[in-house]
């Protein structure tokens, strides 16, 4: 019980930690940092990090069959979860972003029932299609529906965003019981940069480092040390205690934090269509919570 405690107390706190990421990071791109750009600094930073944590406080090895499975997570977790997540921010705004994350318990309850066998009922479906229509309103509505909008393709790679980090959730699951949760981040990091080397390396090497502000600086320290080190430790950490759809539930507090920093910096606003799309993604995952 002391344990479930901690581990649900881990997850508020990342929650606070994702909720304030929304909007900086979104202040950040793409004056200061294209979104590749961004993407490469966090994911150097986060593997430098974590390898040098686990090499002063765990000493432990993976067996060579376990590091396919990391690689794996670290595409999904990692590089196209991030990637698509930057990209998405850069041309949506945090208020569509933190609510289309809300669909996050939903698939990842999907993905459980393919990959672990759990059974999904017409219950569970009904919330499903509730939430997926949530989606399409903020995607579609007042846009014509073409990929020649910005605003639509950017909640639409957002979309797929929070699919991919759903994968990683059931996925990484299995391994955070076998081995200690810096051990999983340090090769999950380590494979997520691999990934991403390649489509960052080029507009990393344009970056104007002299014109990077303090603030900035700030902003980019906040997403290596605590959006990406403390948040995914704590997230690991409580996959140790609970499963990955409760870790998953507490997405539903992120748009309530995203929604209010934005409409008090002037980032985004609260719109009749987006209290629309938000109800029935809160209701679809009410469904599904009642499914169970």
């Amino acid at each position: 019980m002391k344990n479930i405690r901690r581990a649900h107390l881990a997850l508020l706190s990342t929650t606070l930690i994702f909720g304030f990421a929304y909007n900086i990071v979104k202040s950040l791109m793409p004056e200061t940092l294209s979104p590749m750009q961004l993407i490469f600094i966090r994911s150097l930073g986060a593997m430098i990090v974590f390898w040098l944590f686990q090499k002063l406080f765990v000493h432990e090895k993976v067996e060579r069959r376990d590091l396919v499975m990391l690689a794996v997570c670290g595409m999904f977790g990692f590089a196209l979860n991030q990637t698509l997540f930057y990209e998405g921010l850069n041309l949506s705004n945090p208020v569509d972003a933190s609510l289309i994350h809300v669909l996050n318990p939903i698939f990842v309850m999907v993905f459980a029932s393919f990959l672990l066998g759990e059974k999904i009922t017409w219950k569970k479906a009904i919330g499903v299609a509730l939430g997926a229509t949530g989606v399409l309103i903020l995607i579609l509505y007042g846009r014509v529906v073409s990929f020649n909008g910005n605003h639509a393709l950017g909640n639409l790679l957002i979309f797929l965003n929070m699919v991919f980090y759903a994968l990683y959730l059931v996925l990484i699951k299995p391994l955070v019981g076998k081995y200690h949760t810096t051990t999983i981040l340090k090769w999950v990091s380590f494979f997520g940069f691999i990934f991403i080397f390649p489509l960052s390396i080029k507009p990393a090497q344009e970056i104007d480092f002299p014109a990077i502000t303090t603030a900035a600086w700030l902003g980019i320290i906040y997403i290596i040390v605590l959006n990406t080190f403390v948040a995914y430790l704590l997230i690991n950490y409580a996959l140790k205690s609970v499963s990955a759809t409760v870790v998953s539930y507490y997405s539903y507090l992120q748009p309530v934090l995203a929604a209010a920093m934005s409409v008090t910096i002037g980032q985004g606003g609260i719109t009749a269509p987006k209290i629309i799309a938000a109800l029935l993604i809160f209701t679809g995952v009410y469904v599904v919570n009642r499914a169970n």
